[in-house]
């Protein structure tokens, strides 16, 4: 008689395919688990399952106890264990950064020097604005969508494994920062260029014990709900990442940040130097990659970090950083300075368009989110636009402003920074726009469709904003301000205004957000 069931022997899985990977796999009849494991490693192998499982790991943002903040940073070291990377990590030659301002343009600009040098470059920066990749750099190219698969499931597999109840899978910035272990211990960079995601003493990329140098960019006022409410507070989270017999630079500082960041090196009896802005005499007449008066404080900052590097890692041959008789740096410092590039940090994009001449609308985008990046941004958007006014003073020039911001941030504190800054340099916008951001926290792939928008949208947040922004103008003659519904809107306005007044050029200025900006970007150049 036959039986209505078919029996079959259960197979164990093979180490590397995990049930943690597979868990619909326990305990089925081996045909119907190879059919699953086929379907799993095709969906589990792209590019676009690793950002969705990345997703996964995002978590709300709150202030912790100091107590509670320590015992989760140490589960970094359990981490590197589980995955076998504590030794690559203390072979790898770190640069390690942190700041409120310009430690992302610092670490590039490092980056792109010590490339122009020959040496084989790994660079993690945060945020990214497009695709989740751009924080990998190596040799200056983000990563491969083949290559992040690779590593990410490397590293996901490992963890799910190991992890458990007491010890938990890590959240998202700490995945991405062991990611970023993995990718340059495998990809055997010569140098590793971290940038602090949030904090220091706390942050992921701390748990690096023994850098060659780090570096303390300009301070000031942002994260305050996690980093405390005064620049005592928030300069002694970021000197965390100072480490006993590891030189330390800075750059000028207001004196409340600056003494804490001296008595922490003092604790540790290590001297921090702090570096002046760069002469931009130096550049032999070549301007800086990156754009904004500014960034003259970064790339000194760079210089100093790159020539402590070389002298440390028996590079003393090529520590000829000081100018050179004529005044000039190096010419592979001037190269890699000049060079360097980060997308949405005074980036400027002309509008392509059929019916619109790309040089009638420009967007200038920044991702300025603190009160004193606000006002930098507004100098060199004001600099930039009376630099262009100059060259055509007969052409008619339209200013417009698309703003959105965290609800975390105070507006009463960025918008009159970036107002006034740009009165003063006698710049005003004919016109405001206040917006929501379009992009979804977790959409991180740049193939990643955007959200479809909602039948009613929240404008609350946006209409306090422009309440704000129109107490600002009271005392101004001109300009108005509206809330749009969607970033789409907003460009096909922008757009439509344009086609109206061909004889004039328009230049929009993008900030307050780097994810707003990330959207603009997406939105612009498709």
């Amino acid at each position: 008689m036959h039986s209505l069931f078919t029996f079959h022997r259960i197979l164990p899985l093979p180490p590397n395919l995990s049930c943690n990977r597979f868990p619909f796999c326990r305990n089925i009849s081996v045909s119907a688990a190879s059919m699953a494991m086929s379907d799993s490693l095709t969906r589990n192998s792209s590019y676009e399952a690793a950002v969705s499982s990345l997703s996964s790991l995002i978590t709300s943002r709150t202030r912790t106890d100091a107590s509670s903040l320590n015992e989760q940073f140490n589960w970094m070291f359990h981490y590197l264990k589980m995955l076998d990377l504590d030794g690559p990590v203390s072979q790898l030659k770190v640069i390690h950064v942190a700041g409120t301002k310009g430690k992302g343009s610092t670490c590039t600009f490092s980056e792109s020097i010590l490339r122009c040098y020959g040496f084989r470059t790994g660079l993690f920066t945060s945020p990214h604005l497009m695709d989740v990749r751009e924080r990998f750099r190596i040799d200056g190219v983000e990563i491969s969508e083949e290559k992040f698969t690779k590593y990410f499931w490397w590293c996901w597999d490992r963890l799910q494994e190991k992890t458990d109840d007491k010890i938990p899978m890590p959240t998202y910035f700490r995945f991405l920062a062991l990611l970023a272990f993995k990718i340059f211990s495998a990809e055997q960079v010569d140098v590793a260029v971290l940038e602090v995601g949030l904090g220091g003493k706390y942050d992921a990329t701390n748990v690096v014990q023994a850098p060659v140098v780090c570096g303390i960019s300009s301070l000031g006022y942002d994260h305050m709900d996690v980093l405390g409410n005064t620049l005592t507070e928030i300069a002694g989270e970021k000197a965390g990442i100072f480490k006993k017999g590891v030189a330390a630079y800075t750059v000028p500082q207001p004196d409340e940040a600056m003494s804490a960041l001296e008595h922490r090196a003092s604790k540790l009896g290590i001297s921090l130097e702090v570096v002046q802005p760069l002469d931009v005499t130096s550049l032999n007449g070549q301007p800086l990659g990156l754009q904004g008066e500014h960034q003259l404080v970064n790339a000194a900052l760079a210089v100093a970090l790159v020539r402590t590097w070389l002298q440390k890692t028996g590079h003393e041959d090529l520590i000829s950083l000081d100018c050179s008789d004529n005044g000039s740096l190096p010419e592979q410092v001037i190269r890699g300075l000049t060079t360097a590039s980060l997308q949405g940090r005074a980036q400027m994009v002309r509008l392509q368009d059929d019916d619109i001449s790309p040089s009638d609308v420009v967007f200038y985008l920044d991702g300025a989110h603190s009160p004193e990046s606000m006002e930098v941004c507004g100098r060199w958007f004001s600099h930039t636009i009376k630099e262009e006014k100059q060259e055509e003073p007969f052409k008619d020039y339209r200013q417009i402003l698309v703003f959105n911001c965290m609800s975390v941030r105070d507006p009463e504190l960025l918008l009159p920074r970036l107002f006034n800054a740009c009165t003063h340099e006698g710049v005003q916008f004919n016109k405001a726009i206040f917006v929501p951001n379009q992009s979804q926290f977790n959409k991180l792939g740049s193939k990643t469709a955007p959200p479809p928008q909602p039948q009613q949208v929240d404008l609350t947040w946006q209409l306090t904003l422009q309440r704000v922004w129109e107490k600002l103008l009271r005392s101004e003659k001109g300009g108005n301000s509206s809330v749009f519904q969607s970033l789409p809107e907003a460009i096909d306005w922008i757009k439509e205004t344009a086609r109206q007044n061909k004889s004039t050029r328009f230049r929009v200025l993008v900030t307050g957000s780097l994810h707003l900006v990330g959207d603009i970007l997406r939105l612009i150049k498709k």
